[in-house]
């Protein structure tokens, strides 16, 4: 369908679609003056996503923020902030609510519930786009109830957040006074062993009396290591004894070394007295017998030495056994000292694990029990709800315009589509379409659309070709051919 074609269906049906377009219009304004007012009342309260902790001062870990403000606005859709705001209004005192509950649930159920459920329908939660704030929307027919129940549902909200956080917190203090205890039992138990241990023992500082008698032990095994020394010279020397000539403290002896040198002496003179006197002379038989006698008294000082030296040896024995025997009491003494000390560190650990643990405890009650007297939340009212001026609805300014171009649009469909089932020739340019047949001209019925359908013009070809097809010129055409 041509442009022209279209306004000219609408001209010849502009009673159609007048009517149509008049008849939405005034639907439209009787709808506008029947319907109820609806007043729409708008709080919004503020969420912080990253708290600050109120006992220890820090921030909180940070959540993605979409999954917070998902969760508030379940929070302020659940039914438990809904009954809270029923509460908040308390709507559950008026008489006659009460008695519509009565005769429709025979009393079966919450009231609170009950008139929950139909605010819960018109109520719109909206958080805003990359923020922290939540919008609560009420609508309702009366202005001063649309503000009062968007004001009420956000200051449920509020308290219904902060009941959760105490009574998660005081969850949790509870937990920790049952446990503080037990734990507290486990701290004495243990330090009442650790002081068992020590009186039975009689340890007072078992790290100073285990130095102690390390350093004993250490300065025993020098004394060992130093009479196993003396002990093996001497017992060398000893062994020696066979050959005392050569053995240093005879070698080094002055008085051994005087009587040789008298014995020398006396050997020269006992030698000079053979040469001149026969053995059996008195001169030379005293002689003899000084030499015998010194060498005597040198043999007995010799053998003096060798003895000394067999005693020193059997002294430094003794000596060894009895600090070896002495060394290792105090090793014995030593390793039970450690043994004292390990048996003190491991009771000792368990005290000071208890006491971590006690403290640990301890110190999360005192945190918890904070935070369950603390009236404090993350969120907060933003913006209070005031009663509206205006009606949001029945826009009628909207609605009206809305119903103009419905209806036009209504009407025009209308009168295409009859147009469709009961066609009509609305110009004469349609003719050659619809006939085959050319236009002669038009004559128009006034002369506002003479402009518009102006004459068509006719050529001599088209003449001669209408006259041609005209039924006088095919009868002679078949007559002739009879012929």
């Amino acid at each position: 369908m041509s442009l022209q074609r279209f306004f000219l269906v609408l001209a010849g049906r502009w009673k159609l679609v007048v009517g149509v377009l008049l008849s939405v219009m005034l639907l439209t304004l009787a709808a506008n003056i029947l319907l109820p007012r609806k007043y729409v009342a708008e709080s919004a309260v503020v969420v912080d996503s990253r708290p600050a902790d109120p006992v220890l001062g820090g921030v909180q870990p940070v959540t993605a923020a979409s999954a917070i403000m998902s969760t508030q606005v379940d929070i302020i859709l659940s039914d438990r902030v809904a009954q809270r705001a029923v509460a908040l209004l308390k709507l559950d005192q008026d008489p006659e609510l009460r008695r519509q509950w009565v005769d429709q649930t025979n009393g079966r159920g919450s009231l609170l519930a009950w008139l929950a459920a139909p605010m819960k329908l018109h109520l719109k939660v909206m958080p805003t786009h990359e923020s922290n704030v939540i919008s609560i929307v009420y609508t309702a027919r009366d202005p001063q109830t649309a503000a009062a129940v968007a004001n009420a549902f956000a200051q449920a909200y509020i308290d219904t957040n902060l009941e959760l956080k105490v009574g998660s917190a005081s969850q949790y203090s509870q937990w920790f006074g049952n446990r503080t205890k037990s734990f507290r039992d486990k701290l004495e138990t243990a330090q009442q062993q650790l002081s068992a241990y020590q009186q039975s023992h009689r340890i007072v500082v078992a790290d100073e009396k285990l130095d102690v008698e390390t350093a004993r032990l250490t300065e025993l095994s020098s004394q060992l290591v130093d009479v196993q020394g003396q002990r093996a010279v001497t017992r060398g020397r000893h062994s020696q004894a066979g050959s005392a000539d050569i053995l240093p403290e005879v070698v080094s002896n002055g008085l051994i070394q005087s009587l040789k040198a008298r014995l020398a002496d006396l050997e020269a003179q006992r030698l000079q007295l053979a040469l001149r006197l026969r053995e059996t002379h008195p001169e030379y038989i005293d002689m003899a017998t000084r030499v015998a006698s010194l060498r005597a008294e040198i043999d007995r000082e010799t053998g003096r030495i060798a003895g000394s030296l067999g005693s020193a040896d059997r002294v430094n024995a003794s000596r060894e056994a009895d600090i070896g025997g002495a060394l290792n009491a105090q090793k014995q003494k030593v390793l039970a000292l450690r043994a004292e000390r390990d048996s003190v560190a491991v009771l000792q650990r368990d005290v000071e694990s208890a006491q971590r643990d006690y403290d640990m405890v301890t110190q999360r009650l005192a945190q918890t029990s904070l935070e369950s007297q603390m009236p404090q939340t993350n969120v907060a009212m933003l913006t209070v709800a005031t009663e509206p001026s205006t009606a949001s609805s029945p826009k009628i300014l909207l609605n009206t315009a809305l119903s103009f171009v419905f209806g036009g649009f209504l009407g025009m469909g209308l009168a295409l589509l009859l147009e469709h089932l009961n066609r009509r020739l609305r110009s004469a340019r349609e003719l050659p379409e619809l006939l085959n047949v050319p236009v002669l001209a038009v004559l128009p019925r006034n002369r506002q659309l003479r402009r518009l359908f102006a004459p068509i013009e006719v050529t001599a070809d088209q003449f001669d070709r209408l006259l041609d097809n005209s039924p006088g010129a095919q009868a002679r055409r078949l007559t002739a051919r009879s012929v």
